[in-house]
């Protein structure tokens, strides 16, 4: 992977909400490289920033301060129109939720982020029913989300994330609403579709089970990243940090042995 150039860079990233006594800051110096064709994850405790950071590569929030370049843009300096254009061209978001539009087939709901940049109707939905098939939901094009079960309605929001063949896919908790067998086979199914050197994934999760999907895994706590492993690394610390809470001090010990001595 080290060969490869970076795709994107962080570089002291900060962003803060609210003012006064009552700010959260929810990053505070960001510094990470995303290699082309690396899938990365980001892990760490609620509230440490994860979601922050992936909005602000994403060009949905802007940062506080800092140097973002994503493929040779930085996002947070286009105006509204043009980082909406970015972010249509470039981005492709795989929600916990799903986040269908209920009242329309799948093969549309795919077909929508085509749709929002004025392409043909016929074009965005052939090429809606070709991600369809490669999902494996041949023959399903006209079923609505609601016939469909919680890992193929998944299916579907990777065939939406991948038709305008983003350079960044972002999955935020991709198997939070998934059995563990269904999570697998939906990492796996990812892994698969966006294996290309010119793409990068960046994958928000608290799932251990799907680390080994990644490349590496970057470490975040109350807004910084404090390292980056790779996938059996960040297993090893887990398994230490689990050990080491199941070890009582001696003087833990002896203080809860009941006294043997009479008086």
């Amino acid at each position: 992977m080290s060969e490869r150039p970076v795709a994107i860079r962080c570089r002291a990233i900060t962003k803060s909400f609210g003012s006064g006594d009552a700010v959260v800051h929810a990053l505070r110096g960001i510094d990470l490289d995303v290699r082309a064709g690396e899938v990365m994850a980001l892990v760490g405790p609620s509230g440490c920033g994860k979601t922050s950071l992936i909005s602000i590569l994403a060009g949905l929030l802007s940062r506080g301060g800092g140097d973002l370049d994503v493929f040779g843009t930085d996002p947070g300096a286009l105006a509204g129109n043009d980082r909406t254009r970015w972010r249509g061209a470039n981005v492709g978001f795989i929600f916990q939720q799903f986040n269908l539009i209920p009242q329309v087939s799948i093969m549309e709901n795919v077909a929508v982020p085509l749709l929002l940049r004025k392409h043909p109707r016929r074009d965005a939905l052939d090429r809606a029913a070709e991600l369809l098939g490669k999902v494996g939901l041949a023959g399903r094009e006209q079923s609505r989300p609601n016939k469909l079960s919680g890992g193929q309605q998944q299916r579907v929001a990777i065939a939406r994330a991948l038709i305008n063949a983003p350079r960044i896919l972002v999955c935020d908790e991709p198997t939070s609403a998934l059995d563990g067998a269904t999570g697998q086979r939906v990492m796996t199914l990812i892994r698969e579709m966006t294996a290309t050197p010119d793409r990068v994934v960046i994958i928000v999760t608290h799932d251990e089970r799907i680390y080994h999907f990644a490349d590496r895994i970057a470490h975040l706590d109350d807004g910084r990243v404090t390292h980056v492993t790779t996938p059996s690394e960040a297993l090893d610390e887990m398994r230490r940090t689990v050990a080491l809470s199941l070890v009582v001090p001696a003087d833990a010990a002896s203080r809860s042995l009941p006294r043997t001595d009479t008086p």
